[in-house]
């Protein structure tokens, strides 16, 4: 039986989409001991997991060595592999389209090419973040297309991927001590994918059904992306009233209870939180229900950007320098603090608004050699005196840990700090303009 392979680890484990989640939930599956086979689409990247190179940050390449040379994980990009796992979960990328509606294109096809190795007695799990529904509304149909029925002939569940990139060694959070929430279309379906979870995962808290699960992971961005929305619209609110709004912030925290900790910034980015609440607005307009409250924190946080692109302005102005033909140097391209993961960057934005007023941009990130935005492809250059020196402004854009902050403001003109990196630097912060 399933659960007693499950139990013994002796159950093999598919994992489809090798990316910031994929990667380490097989890595964790094969160190605990299980047979993994690890799918993706990409070639170069299948190619490079067999060598033992990793291209993820939270995934050093000492760990895959071991596990190749044991046998316990390997990589493919051919489908038919599947048919040989006992357990396969779908790790694949849920972004937007250009009308800010759920792509489910990978969801889609991966689904397509379990449904044609689909095995009696597989469990399959749905890791992507998506809206509430899409496992029984996407996902069961295809695979009982064939004639088998799920929770007797298959399984089926989903657990919402709780990756947070570039924490591992910061806060020790990693996918083997974050609780696991599971919610299985039948309780068979829940019980076996509980049994999965428990045998790598600390701990697994069960709901009673997929879309539960599907919502828990909605609503938990959600709260981020609100109450960050909330602290940026205080930045504003404080720019404009001479306030620092870091400061207030600061101080707020000191309450030992009634509030949590946000902090303002340039924008948000990422997988996740710029993408997932959009998920529950596209979804809830089927119920003709308006989610006013996140819509707006999207607009708040969307105009972050442009308050960044107005600071810069402010910034140059005080050496007689307007916008068009001044050189920017940005520093941190990467969505958050020491990754690499540029996705949804507000970076990205602020870049392009810069450039369309004229400005001359060149970045330095020490996690992203290469930045590509549509036709264009940007290096970063050294982080030296000199580039600092020749500057316009300098643009903190990400607080890397490898940055020296102290010798940023003494080497910069003027430099616009939009995440209070430079709060300990104590000389020179006359130069200094925070978001």
């Amino acid at each position: 039986m399933l659960i007693d392979k499950i139990n013994n680890k002796q159950a093999k484990v598919g994992i489809v989409g090798l990316g910031y989640v994929g990667l380490p939930v097989g890595v964790a599956y094969a160190e605990a001991g299980f047979r993994v086979t690890g799918l993706d689409v990409t070639q170069a990247r299948v190619k490079m997991l067999n060598r033992g190179e990793s291209y993820i940050d939270d995934i050093q390449s000492e760990r895959l060595l071991p596990i190749l040379a044991n046998g316990s994980f390997k990589a493919s990009f051919d489908p038919s592999v599947l048919a040989a796992q006992d357990a396969i979960i779908i790790c694949v990328p849920t972004p937007l389209n250009k009308t800010q509606d759920p792509d489910l294109t990978a969801i889609k096809a991966a689904t397509k090419d379990i449904a044609a190795n689909l095995q009696r007695g597989q469990l399959i799990v749905l890791e992507s973040t998506t809206y509430p529904g899409t496992t029984q509304e996407i996902i069961q149909p295809v695979l009982e297309s064939r004639g088998m029925k799920v929770g007797e002939d298959f399984y089926l569940a989903f657990s919402p991927e709780r990756i947070d990139p570039g924490a591992v060694g910061s806060k020790g959070w990693r996918f083997e001590n974050t609780p696991k929430v599971v919610g299985g279309v039948t309780p068979q379906c829940r019980e076996l994918a509980v049994a999965l979870y428990a045998n790598v995962v600390e701990k697994v808290v069960p709901v009673s059904s997929p879309s539960i699960a599907e919502m828990t992971k909605i609503f938990e961005n959600v709260f981020r992306v609100v109450n960050v929305a909330l602290v940026n619209e205080m930045a504003l609110l404080c720019d404009r009233m001479g306030l620092d709004v870091w400061e207030v912030v600061r101080a707020a925290n000191t309450k030992p209870y009634g509030i949590m900790q946000f902090a303002p910034g340039p924008g948000v980015g990422g997988h996740c939180i710029p993408i997932d609440p959009f998920y529950l607005t596209w979804k809830a307009r089927e119920y003709d229900f308006h989610t006013r409250f996140i819509e707006l924190a999207g607009e708040i946080n969307l105009q972050m950007p442009y308050h960044v692109r107005e600071l810069t302005i402010r910034a140059l102005n005080r050496s007689d320098k307007g916008l068009h033909g001044a050189k920017i140097l940005v520093l941190g391209v990467a969505y958050k603090k020491d990754v690499s993961d540029f996705r949804e960057s507000p970076a990205i934005k602020i870049i392009s608004l810069l450039e369309k007023d004229g400005a001359h941009i060149t970045y330095h990130d020490p996690h992203v050699p290469e930045l590509q935005e549509g036709h264009v492809t940007y290096q970063s250059v050294k982080l030296e005196q000199q580039t600092l020196n020749e500057a316009d402004c300098v643009l903190i854009i990400t607080d890397h840990s490898a940055f020296d902050y102290e010798a940023i403001v003494r080497e910069a003109k003027v430099v616009v700090d939009t995440r209070n990196a430079t709060a300990k630097v104590g000389e020179n912060r006359d130069k200094i303009v925070l978001l």
